[in-house]
């Protein structure tokens, strides 16, 4: 063999041997990258893994609000209308509105059974609703010539600690309310069965309950 063969194979085989020690080093970190792949495989596979338990878990139900002994029973649940006047508190501050149409209810009606006295204060909120009336309880009942309890547009005093005016409280919230309804329906005028007003003839009668008859 020449000695220029003899450079031309040990070259050859050196160029051989460095591509094989290349190739073991990049099979070797591309072994290390897939294994710590897969690594990382199976710890997401872990993290992503249900996991059951032995026992039931119970979670608890939030506790339901309790209800304030103080406060009316619904209108609903009522089976009268009296159950549902005594059910209704009558020791707050009213407003002046309430002021109002309890005075007239207290005034007009205490004598009535609470139908009555429910179907008086229907009119006067029928009335501050209408348009044809002053707008507000209170210019209802002090409007000249309607309530003959009025005296130069002021209320008498009730007696606050009787029966009666409790009575006319509870009624006042409840018509306020709507939460009772009577025969007297959108009636604008009453008057005493004793008595036969000339406008009377002019209005339909709707209904008679206790003492008064009640008109649209």
């Amino acid at each position: 063999m020449s000695l220029f063969s003899r450079y031309a194979s040990t070259a050859a085989l050196a160029v051989g041997l460095a591509f094989t020690v290349a190739g073991a080093e990049l099979s070797g970190a591309q072994a290390e990258e897939t294994a710590q792949d897969a690594v990382g495989s199976a710890a997401l596979t872990d993290e992503r893994m249900p996991v059951f338990v032995s026992q039931e878990v119970v979670q608890p139900l939030p506790a339901a609000p309790e209800q304030d002994a103080a406060d009316p029973a619904p209108a609903a649940q009522a089976g009268s209308l009296r159950e549902l006047v005594s059910a209704t508190p009558t020791d707050g501050a009213l407003s002046a509105e309430l002021e109002c149409l309890a005075g007239a209810i207290y005034f007009e009606a205490r004598g009535e059974p609470l139908m009555g006295q429910l179907a008086v204060a229907e009119v006067i909120i029928n009335r501050s609703q209408s348009g044809r009336f002053p707008a507000t309880y209170c210019g209802v009942v002090r409007q000249p010539g309607q309530f003959s309890f009025v005296r130069k547009g002021a209320i008498p005093q009730a007696r606050r600690a009787s029966q009666a005016w409790r009575n006319a409280v509870a009624v006042a919230q409840i018509a306020h309310g709507d939460q009772w309804q009577t025969h007297a329906g959108d009636a604008l005028y009453f008057h005493a069965r004793s008595v036969r007003p000339s406008w009377s003839h002019r209005k339909q009668a709707l209904a008679t309950i206790d003492s008064h008859i009640f008109y649209r």
